[in-house]
């Protein structure tokens, strides 16, 4: 079907029913979804109709279901913007994530559409081309699966907490948390603070946590430390307790602990610290008198009995920079890519002795 044609039979069903659905729409006619928004915004363009996210209204009808304090009528150069939001959970971290990004979209008047992952690539991929049928903008997405498959997407998108392999992917804007710099603050504090015998609990295999064991083992030799064990990483990997591969590196380093052949820990992320705590006092060693922890996240950190020194990720800003990176791409699509890194903060509290 011409593409007059095509944007005829859009104007007739507005006429009609005042309202249609891309995807909907797209079925009835036997084209693709991006071919039916194309359409929808060619036509917008021209003050024709009005684009709504996942479709389009008759400018009459808008403006009569419009609430009272929703502005003027969507047209070229004033159409509202859509951004799509994938973060792979609704709690732990990314929380404070979702609330920047809705701040900074509310400033710019631009509509945030929220979906949960799951931490299921397969998953993600069906919801980022689903959100792209629907009309989105643009897209922030916090990969969980496999790297690359967003090199692929129809409209721009914005990576949030993940770094590209900048070897073999494509150039794609990008905000994170600078964690290489968060544990290298955090070795810092407990070197100031008089400790020499620093180990770090990491989750590996996390995607924070290969920059995590960098950044520690870049501040152990800038703060001209020794290794007081033959590792002083103890990676758990993403076992959960009671299994051997996450209850062997615990008890050798609550051993090494108990033993005073560490003096202070790093620990990632924070509920792995809360029960470093717990299992630590249980074998009656002080915190912060014989062994200072130092929580990576802040999440829980400050609610422990003794409240937990925390590397602070500002999560709230990486949100909010995303969308103003995403906005930016839209405004200025030949523009130079971004890559955005964002310091976290220490926060002092008992656990470490200061």
């Amino acid at each position: 079907m011409h593409a007059e044609h095509r944007h005829q039979a859009i104007l007739r069903r507005l006429r009609e029913e005042g309202s249609l659905r891309v995807s909907d729409f797209a079925a009835e006619l036997g084209v693709s979804h991006v071919t039916v928004r194309r359409d929808v915004e060619v036509l917008a363009d021209r003050g024709l109709v009005v684009r709504v996210h996942g479709g389009a209204m008759h400018p009459e009808t808008w403006a009569e279901t419009a609430p009272a304090d929703a502005g003027p009528t969507p047209s070229a150069g004033g159409k509202e913007r859509v951004f799509g939001l994938l973060v792979p959970s609704a709690d732990y971290y990314y929380p404070e994530v979702i609330k920047g990004a809705r701040a900074a979209a509310a400033a710019r008047d631009i509509r945030l559409v929220l979906d949960f992952s799951d931490y299921d690539g397969d998953q993600e991929r069906a919801q980022a081309k689903r959100m792209i049928d629907d009309g989105v903008d643009g897209l922030l997405v916090v990969p969980s699966g496999p790297l690359g498959w967003y090199e692929e997407l129809t409209v721009p998108a914005v990576l949030v907490e993940r770094r590209p392999d900048l070897d073999t992917a494509a150039a794609i804007d990008h905000v994170v948390s600078d964690h290489t710099y968060g544990a290298r603050l955090a070795v810092r504090h407990l070197a100031e603070a008089g400790h020499r015998r620093i180990a770090l609990l990491v989750r590996g295999p996390s995607p924070t946590g290969p920059w995590i064991i960098e950044g520690f083992e870049a501040g152990v030799r800038g703060s001209g430390l020794k290794a007081p064990l033959p590792t002083s990483v103890f990676d758990i990997g993403g076992w959960a307790p009671g299994s051997p591969e996450y209850d062997h590196p615990v008890e050798e380093l609550l051993d090494a602990a108990a033993e005073g052949r560490i003096d202070a820990v790093i620990a990632h992320p924070d509920n792995e610290a809360l029960g470093l705590l717990r299992r630590l006092r249980s074998r009656a060693v002080s915190i912060p008198g014989d062994v200072a922890i130092v929580a990576y996240d802040d999440e829980v950190a400050a609610l422990a009995d003794i409240p937990l020194s925390a590397i602070a990720p500002a999560k709230h800003e990486v949100g909010a920079s995303a969308v103003e990176l995403l906005a930016r791409r839209l405004d200025r699509p030949d523009g130079p890519r971004h890559r955005l890194f964002i310091l976290p903060q220490l926060r002092v509290r008992s656990s470490s002795g200061t």
